[in-house]
């Protein structure tokens, strides 16, 4: 490899799994309150395949704005192998994870052998856990953070008008539904370490996975529509979301609250009728949160769950496993 240009994973169009392209591409340019990053292994999210689609479920004015070709991705894990003159707290030889520059569509780059990210998205990997479980956290980990915890920061919400409060939920019932995905089932340990009851849904086959990490109850949607069986819940996080979400305002307690994940919530007069707050935000970058996550980890306390790995060269394959769905954890790419 001569010492400018890396492999990475490109897109030169818009499309299905085959669109992902793994070549040569220029090694990024540090800048100022940046590191540079080699790294070792990268968490893959739905937005990756929002994106790599051209996000056509969005209105065509959200839909983003990306010049060709880029590089896809935005969570990684790896070692610092440069630092910017201006920044402090990390070093070379650093061990470091982070969601990198999210929501700019196109501009993480993480789907590649170096990453250049903003010191202030990273934070040091948690020293017990591998680089393959650390790529796995920061979108998933955030995402339940942010929502259930803090929001971390100030933002206009892209979603609605005010924004987004998590509510405080130790001693009270939350649902997590798509319990067992990536953000599902961080949220569920995220919400266990809260000290809230935690009722998970999600197929049959990850029941004894969710019991395992903490879930109180569990409702298998394949035997039976979770809104038929829940009841008197204080917080659903519907981690799916979409116009299915809906659904879930008959489990929920007068002044109770409803977070879906997703946009396409629709049935605002009837959640007014029944007292419920229904709330959403875009998950951002943040590094300190991502440190108090680390700690979580470091202790054991929430642990993250591989559903598979790929080599960074397959992550056509890594992409078609996550069109199969029922995915136990992250699908995380490896860098050798």
């Amino acid at each position: 490899m001569s010492t400018n240009t890396m492999k990475a994973i490109r897109l030169h169009e818009f499309g299905g799994p085959e669109v992902l392209c793994y070549e040569e591409a220029p090694l990024p340019e540090l800048k100022l309150g940046e590191v540079l990053v080699r790294v070792h292994a990268v968490g893959i999210n739905p937005p990756d395949w929002y994106l790599r689609e051209g996000y056509k479920d969005l209105p065509p004015e959200w839909q983003p704005a990306v010049s060709f070709p880029f590089i896809l991705g935005s969570d990684m894990s790896g070692v610092v192998e440069a630092v910017a003159t201006d920044v402090q707290g990390f070093s070379v030889g650093d061990e470091v994870f982070g969601m990198v520059r999210f929501p700019s569509m196109g501009e993480s780059a993480a789907y590649a052998e170096y990453v250049a990210a903003p010191a202030s998205d990273l934070a040091l990997k948690p020293a017990g856990i591998d680089h393959v479980h650390a790529a796995g956290a920061p979108m998933a980990g955030l995402t339940g953070w942010q929502f259930l915890i803090e929001l971390g920061h100030n933002e206009a919400n892209p979603f609605q008008p005010e924004s987004h409060r998590p509510l405080p939920i130790n001693g009270k019932t939350v649902l997590v539904n798509g319990a067992a995905g990536g953000v599902g089932h961080l949220a569920v340990q995220l919400a266990k370490w809260k000290g809230a009851h935690v009722i998970a849904v999600a197929s049959g086959k990850h029941e004894s996975f969710l019991r395992e990490l903490g879930a109180d109850e569990f409702i298998d949607y394949t035997k039976s529509p979770p809104e038929d069986i829940a009841h008197d819940v204080d917080l659903v996080l519907d981690t799916l979301g979409g116009p299915t979400t809906g659904r879930f305002l008959r489990t929920l307690k007068r002044g109770g609250a409803l977070f879906p994940v997703f946009i396409g919530f629709s049935d605002a007069e009837e959640a007014a009728k029944l007292g419920v707050t229904v709330s959403m935000t875009q998950v951002r970058s943040n590094g300190p949160q991502l440190a108090e996550l680390g700690r979580l980890l470091d202790a054991g306390t929430v642990r993250v769950a591989i559903d598979s790995t790929f080599p960074l060269a397959d992550a056509r394959k890594a992409h078609e496993r996550a069109a199969r769905g029922h995915i136990q954890g992250k699908i995380v790419l490896t860098i050798v």
